[in-house]
């Protein structure tokens, strides 16, 4: 077997030589192409893969606070809902309240209506029996008057003072009945 490895690579070295192959140069441009492409992976490629995990990192990280502002903004939908609930609630409550105190209020201006109403028929009713009193008085008067006047002039004569009170008196007594 190591006469074969050894004839292989006695070959190997005839086709090199056949085309031109300098061993000195392929070892120094083999020697050549590691230390360029060391100084690219160190250089180059290590920076590139640290700027594509710290991408993949922002990635991942927007994505997980997008997730969470996405949690908040479902928390904070929630919460409008339920404050507007609770505004809706109050705002019905309140329209109730304001419904019953104007019920209150509207009974209490009929009442004081009605009682303002009573109180002026009540003056009303006074003032009349009042000038009904004193168109009486006055229609007294003036029937005593003229029942005098007309009894003076019936019989003639001149009535004294005494017989003009006692048919005034007679009169209204007449009269009030």
């Amino acid at each position: 077997m190591f006469n074969t490895v050894f004839l292989a690579a006695g070959g190997v070295a005839e086709v090199a030589e056949k085309f031109g192959v300098s061993w000195a140069h392929l070892i120094a441009q083999c020697v050549s192409f590691c230390i360029v492409a060391g100084a690219l992976y160190k250089f180059a490629y290590q920076p590139i893969l640290k700027v594509l995990e710290e991408r993949r990192r922002r990635i991942a990280e927007s994505l997980a606070e997008a997730e969470k502002i996405k949690a908040q903004l479902a928390l904070t939908e929630e919460e409008r809902k339920k404050v507007l609930g609770e505004a809706g609630a109050q705002a019905s409550k309140i329209i109730e309240e304001a419904r019953a105190v104007a019920e209150k209020e509207l009974v209490k201006r009929s009442q004081e209506a009605i009682a303002t109403a009573q109180q002026i028929i009540e003056k009303a009713r006074q003032s009349n029996e009042t000038e009904l009193a004193r168109m009486k008085a006055e229609l007294r008067k003036e029937v005593g008057r003229l029942v005098v006047e007309t009894t003076g002039r019936v019989t003639g004569n001149i009535l004294t003072m005494e017989d003009q009170k006692r048919l005034a008196e007679e009169n209204n007594k007449q009269l009030g009945a």
